[in-house]
């Protein structure tokens, strides 16, 4: 059994993306951005193990879910067992997004030494990348905390090998595959 140190998760989230999703919050995470919204996630020993079989089981148990959310923390320090629950979730038709405080660039930089940090961003739709900026918090941006943080159209940005931002005419429709 993979086994995802896991702050909690939650089961019917309609902040974290479009549509009903079910979020799990990483454990850990080395940015500790200053205003973070989840600081007891920065410790890597802190929150809870759980088998990613359960947290499938969970997350399937609600047929009115549309997505997946991972976030954290830090989930490409998971990114084995994050691309593990993705990949389940798309197998139901989930859409599937996540947050990391690295920008895109960054994690496809880690993921040529890091295989499971590809096959966790080849699992995604959505991830929304880039470190909260207390200085640049915002509200009136939707699924982001600070104005840097961009809306990455992941399978767009891995076939261009360029960051490629979702298309703000259409965000709604990266709530479906």
């Amino acid at each position: 059994m993979v086994k995802i140190r896991v702050a909690g998760t939650l089961s019917d989230s309609i902040v974290d993306g479009p549509g009903l999703r079910y979020v799990v919050f990483t454990q850990g995470c080395p940015l500790a951005c200053k205003g973070c919204h989840n600081p007891a996630t920065w410790d890597n020993n802190g929150g809870k193990e759980l088998d990613v079989e359960q947290i499938c089981a969970d997350m399937f148990a609600n047929p009115m879910l549309t997505g997946l959310t991972l976030s954290g923390g830090e989930p490409s320090l998971q990114a084995g067992a994050c691309a593990l629950l993705a990949k389940a979730a798309k197998s139901r038709g989930m859409s599937v997004w996540s947050y990391s405080g690295y920008r895109i660039e960054r994690l496809l930089e880690r993921s040529r030494t890091q295989p499971d940090i590809l096959a966790w961003l080849n699992a995604l739709d959505v991830l929304v990348d880039g470190p909260f900026v207390l200085a640049k918090r915002t509200l009136s941006l939707p699924w982001r905390g600070s104005t840097n943080q961009r809306l990455i159209d992941v399978p767009a940005t891995l076939l261009a090998g360029v960051a490629v931002e979702c298309a703000k005419t259409n965000i709604e429709s990266y709530s479906q595959n």
